[in-house]
């Protein structure tokens, strides 16, 4: 995520848990902008891991290695960027279930339609919507 789209979403109050894309220069500007006060934002850099409705998500921007983390069956959800379309995919892994792979696409509408994912980590149901212009 790119340091200016979260200035929309920062003062809706919502916890919102980051990475950092292929862009090195949104390091600095992502990590200053995690440590202001007031705000709900996780900041773990190049990938991170996190518990959440008692699932088990990892985030990294690259979709090889999503696929990756995705195959070693230690996560419910996958999450990656990078494609600019949105995937919703379910990876058989190596303990013979599947884990869900997700890249929400684009809200920029960067070579796709303007996109985002919502699902629900009780069912593990997850649908990609348009977003609004």
């Amino acid at each position: 995520m790119a340091p200016s789209t979260l200035h929309a979403i920062i003062g809706l109050g919502l916890p919102i848990h980051l990475i950092h894309g292929n862009n090195a220069g949104d390091m600095f500007n992502l990590s200053r902008f995690a440590q202001e006060p007031g705000n709900r934002m996780h900041y773990y850099g190049q990938d991170g891991s996190l518990a959440l409705a008692q699932r088990r998500i990892f985030l990294v921007h690259y979709p090889h290695y999503a696929r990756a983390m995705a195959l070693t069956g230690d996560y419910d959800l996958v999450c990656n960027g990078h494609e600019h379309r949105a995937v919703i995919e379910r990876v058989r892994n190596i303990k013979g279930e599947e884990t869900l792979r997700i890249d929400p696409g684009t809200v920029a509408g960067v070579s796709a339609p303007a996109t985002y994912v919502l699902g629900d980590l009780q069912t593990l149901e997850f649908a990609i919507r348009p977003v609004p212009l």
